[in-house]
């Protein structure tokens, strides 16, 4: 049976942090460094609050998930501004040599066949071509993985699973955390115990609430990004050979060979 991935998906109009906000603008600005003038494939969009932000500097973008509900919640608001397709990120049905970039954020980890996914990358990238990917730090001594999730990986582990597949391979990362503030200490200890003893909540339901009383007040996540919102700090560089014990977020930034693409 198929996963139904739209249980743990928070989409448009969800009660959220508004550091996750914050999160998700510095990924997508992050992202549009690389985007300008290309042909851009993500994956894994969910309810594409990213789609239109990229659309206003790339050549072409095109989102893709999973789900069928979340794609046809994206296509209820983008309406003909884009092609939205669902779409396995494993088993792509796209052509060879079609995009400039691919973006995978937040949902590597749930792929059991991740080698699977970089092939199908490299299969669809142009020469030069990138796959930008980010997953939640996994060596966070409070790090609580997700349901239905396969496999997070460190920075390390993302040039393993990509550079003897011949790509290059550079590593970043965001939102740095505070252990030495005692709220934040007291935090940690408290969430460390939750998932030693199996006590997070898995519903979103569930999940509210434990941000409301960890973050305070919630706000609603926007159907798309705005170029107000987008006033943040882009992720910093990440020594590759070892692993963070300090971000919530690590990125991969993988080229394939072939004439390089420049950063705008």
């Amino acid at each position: 049976m198929a996963t139904d991935y739209t249980q743990i998906t928070e989409v448009a109009g969800d009660d959220v942090s508004s550091e996750q906000i914050q999160r998700m603008y510095t990924r997508y600005t992050f992202a549009r460094q690389y985007c300008e003038g290309k042909d851009v494939l993500e994956l894994a969009c969910g309810s594409g609050q990213g789609l239109g932000y990229l659309a206003r500097v790339a050549k072409k973008v095109v989102g893709g998930d999973y789900s069928w509900p979340l794609v046809r919640l994206t296509k209820d608001h983008y309406r003909d501004r884009m092609p939205l397709v669902q779409l396995d990120a494993q088993i792509l049905p796209i052509r060879n040599r079609s995009f400039d970039i691919v973006l995978l954020f937040e949902a590597i980890y749930y792929l059991k066949h991740s080698e699977a996914f970089v092939k199908e990358c490299l299969r669809v990238l142009r020469p030069g071509g990138i796959v930008l990917i980010c997953n939640p730090n996994k060596d966070l001594a409070d790090f609580n993985p997700s349901p239905h999730s396969q496999h997070y990986f460190s920075a390390p582990e993302f040039v393993d699973l990509m550079k003897p597949l011949g790509m290059e391979v550079e590593c970043f990362a965001d939102c740095e955390v505070n252990y030495a503030s005692p709220k934040r200490k007291f935090l940690s200890f408290v969430k460390r115990t939750m998932v030693r003893l199996n006590l997070m909540p898995k519903t979103m339901a569930g999940k509210r609430l434990f941000k409301r009383i960890v973050f305070g007040k919630l706000v609603p996540l926007p159907q798309e990004l705005t170029e107000e919102g987008a006033n943040c700090e882009l992720p910093c560089t990440l020594d590759p050979t070892r692993p963070d014990f300090r971000h919530k977020v690590i990125f991969a930034v993988a080229h394939k060979q072939g004439e390089g693409l420049e950063m705008v």
